[in-house]
């Protein structure tokens, strides 16, 4: 297990069955419809409570497209979106506005995920005040104790994110996202934009928030040591399909699908005395 959070006995807290998101292909000068491509295809799999659940595949494998549907920001084609009891592939946008008090997402790039003409505190407060939980001295005293837990100062507050590293944005986003006190973060590479030394910060901070507070991840990525480093389990997608899942140990340690088989063959190795130990494996 991951040194994030304590899974033992934890019950589903996300349930995906069967999830399709199909894109319509269009042609000519009137865009007129001639088919579609399956971005995901039929794909299952359940977070549990505290857990976390890294899915890695390489670019176009159909990950980022997988949490888009689940925070519904893109509506599924097809398939069932459980969590906590609620369908949200049923959802209307208006019964998914509740819903986002306790699922979050965290975005790839934390430049574009942020408004460049609001503060950071404008920014943090925005759930806030959307879900009218920002009232008087108490909203700025929880952006204040927002950003203390992610690593940042209070007079951070007043400043635009022009004005902070990478790393610093993402805690940013981080704090955002946790404002409203939620049960899942969807991460989608959140650290695959930052230098690799700022990567281990916010790696090892998630995995403190998670201790924290007993949040559910699920963590998108294409590092296959990121993943390593922080999943509780693994699952791998390609074509947009889930070509294996397990335990971190066993996906690892004893691979069963080839297309497993090549992403651990395709990792670089650092210590010069084990280089050409490893066969590399095509999906020739």
């Amino acid at each position: 297990m991951s040194s994030g959070g304590n899974v033992e006995g934890g019950n589903p807290i996300l349930k995906v069955a069967d999830l399709v998101k199909e894109f319509p292909v269009r042609k000519g000068f009137g865009g007129k419809l001639t088919g579609g491509t399956r971005a995901v295809d039929q794909v299952s799999f359940d977070v549990a409570a505290g857990e976390t659940l890294g899915l890695v595949g390489e670019s176009g494998s159909g990950k980022s497209t997988t949490a888009r549907c689940i925070v519904r920001l893109l509506t599924p084609t097809s398939g069932e979106i459980d969590f906590r009891g609620n369908d949200l592939a049923k959802m209307s946008r208006r019964a998914m506005r509740d819903v986002r008090r306790e699922m979050q997402m965290v975005f790839q790039d934390p430049v574009a995920s942020l408004d460049p003409r609001m503060t950071v505190n404008e920014i943090i407060a925005e759930p806030l005040r959307v879900f009218r939980q920002y009232r008087n001295e108490g909203g700025p005293q929880r952006v204040r104790e927002l950003l203390d837990t992610v690593g940042l100062k209070a007079e951070h507050a007043n400043r635009y994110p022009r004005e902070f590293s990478g790393g610093q944005r993402q805690r940013v986003g981080i704090a955002r996202a946790l404002a409203l006190d939620p049960k899942l973060l969807v991460l989608d590479e959140p650290v695959s934009a930052l230098d690799v030394s700022i990567q281990a910060q916010i790696i090892n901070l998630l995995q403190d928030l998670q201790r924290e507070y007993n949040l559910s991840y699920l963590f998108i990525a294409h590092d296959l040591d990121v993943v390593r480093h922080i999943s509780d389990r693994i699952a791998v997608m390609y074509q947009g399909k889930i070509v294996e899942i397990g335990d971190r140990e066993q996906i690892f340690d004893n691979p069963q699908d080839r297309y497993t088989q090549s992403l651990l063959s395709a990792v670089p190795i650092t210590d010069p005395s084990l280089r050409g130990t490893k066969q590399r494996i095509t999906m020739d």
